[in-house]
């Protein structure tokens, strides 16, 4: 932690993933994003697993409070947690039941807007369809392919990739938020163009990171 302000300053923007969370780490998360927030950089928080644990949920709602994030992305089951409180998920997996569908897309649409509104943020919700809300606009996005929620990683690179677009477009958040997304879903579908009768999901990974190059 001693050395975060600093990285943090040589960066234009900021993702706060707390997939890989533990006591020491939340102090430097905190620290990096109050300096990023002091800087003017966009910041995004992956709230990664809320709601699997009271560790995890807590420190997502803490970093939430004191932290200005710019965009909050995650799964169904992660954003609810953040809005609802406690609820029990699948760890880092979305819970079926908050799945979002055809059936269900108009609720999740009312849902990521009433959020986005209430948070002041650009919330970006991943699942077969994609929602991104500023509370204003709505998109939804229906690209990429039902390999990627078979491999773990693919939403952390979803969150990275869509920090770097925010940082590249600091003027228009929104609709850097909307490209990263379609990116990745092309990514996926490229990637899972090249799948052989061999290949597995740890292929289809590695394809999927070629795809994003």
């Amino acid at each position: 932690s001693g050395e975060v302000e600093e990285i943090t300053s040589l960066c234009r923007g900021l993702n706060i993933n707390i997939g890989t969370l533990n006591a020491r780490t939340i102090e430097s998360m905190m620290r990096a994003g109050h300096k990023a927030a002091e800087l003017g950089h966009p910041l995004l928080l992956d709230p990664v697993g809320a709601g699997a644990s009271a560790l995890r949920t807590t420190t997502a709602e803490k970093l939430m409070a004191e932290i200005p994030f710019s965009v909050i992305r995650g799964n169904a089951s992660e954003i609810r947690t953040l809005a609802e409180g406690t609820r029990t998920t699948q760890g880092v997996d979305v819970n079926i039941l908050d799945a979002i569908s055809e059936k269900n897309l108009s609720e999740y649409i009312c849902f990521a807007r009433e959020f986005a509104k209430q948070y002041q943020v650009i919330v970006s919700i991943s699942g077969v369809y994609d929602i991104v809300s500023d509370g204003e606009e709505t998109v939804v996005i229906a690209n990429g392919c039902a390999k990627m929620s078979e491999i773990t990683g693919s939403g952390c690179m979803l969150s990275a990739l869509t920090t770097s677009y925010i940082a590249a477009n600091p003027d228009d958040k929104f609709s850097a938020v909307v490209a990263a997304t379609c990116v990745m879903g092309l990514a996926g579908e490229h990637a899972m163009n090249r799948m052989r009768e061999l290949d597995g999901n740890a292929s289809f990974r590695t394809y999927l990171i070629d795809a994003v190059n």
